[in-house]
């Protein structure tokens, strides 16, 4: 099953790079065409983040009545779930549709020409950052060097966007966060085909401009739309019934 979709891949990427008559082009219009499908999975995901940062409130407040009665909480947390139509598999769908087309480009990287370039600007689209830099020094693989770093900073920068809607230790905490992560990146890109950091950093800037353009004015809805089933939804009081108590009868 694997093999046949690494082939399907490939054979995408071929036809397109017999369109486009270039190998990074090809990789870059397979990304374009990807992240189109994906579009309407990510809106969704973007609106069901939405809903989550306006129900936090109401599960903390049911994690502290409830943190002794784990069954209780289950049910009132899947209650608050389907008053505001959240499902936390949304939201992990677009990634989990991604990782294996990331991790298949691994090996379709290794089967194109050693000569597959991206408008002769990256000559050789297998090789990796390293094995570039070993070969020609940074000098001569300053461009290779420049499309890893570039893997860090487009991993931070959808971080720092979603810190509008955050609390100020929030921020803090995501800007950590998003540091370590873009360090980890820029670590984890030095020794994969830059193929695959071309695909990815294509990918990073289309989220980053949709993210900016659409995602923000779907989560604008979302949250009106989650806000108004907030205030209409009905208030929950905990009844306690008191014990009455015998009247003491008059001694005759």
């Amino acid at each position: 099953m694997w093999d046949w979709f690494v082939n399907l891949l490939t054979n995408i990427l071929a036809a397109l790079q017999g369109f486009t008559g270039d190998w990074g082009l090809a990789i870059i219009v397979l990304t374009f065409i990807i992240r189109i499908l994906l579009t309407p999975l990510m809106a969704k995901s973007s609106a069901s983040t939405a809903r989550m940062q306006l129900m936090q409130p109401k599960l903390t407040e049911l994690q502290e009545r409830y943190s002794d009665d784990p069954e209780k909480l289950a049910e009132e947390t899947r209650k608050v779930y389907a008053e505001m139509g959240f499902n936390p598999l949304t939201g992990c769908l677009p990634v989990f549709l991604q990782m294996p087309i990331f991790f298949a480009l691994f090996t379709v990287a290794r089967q194109v020409p050693a000569d597959a370039s991206f408008l002769n600007i990256l000559p050789s689209l297998p090789s990796s950052v390293a094995e570039m830099v070993a070969a020609n020094g940074f000098g001569g693989a300053i461009v290779y060097v420049l499309l890893d770093l570039l893997f860090g900073v487009l991993t931070l920068i959808p971080m720092l966007l979603n810190q509008q809607t955050q609390t100020e230790d929030a921020r803090r905490q995501s800007l950590m966060m998003g540091v370590v992560m873009s360090i980890m990146m820029v670590w984890f890109g030095w020794s994969v085909p830059s193929a695959v950091l071309l695909y990815y950093n294509t990918s990073a800037i289309w989220q980053v401009v949709q993210q900016r353009f659409i995602v923000s004015s779907v989560i604008k809805h979302a949250r009106e739309e989650a806000e108004a089933k907030m205030i209409d939804a009905p208030v929950e009081v905990d009844v306690v019934r008191r014990e009455r108590k015998k009247r003491p009868r008059k001694k005759a």
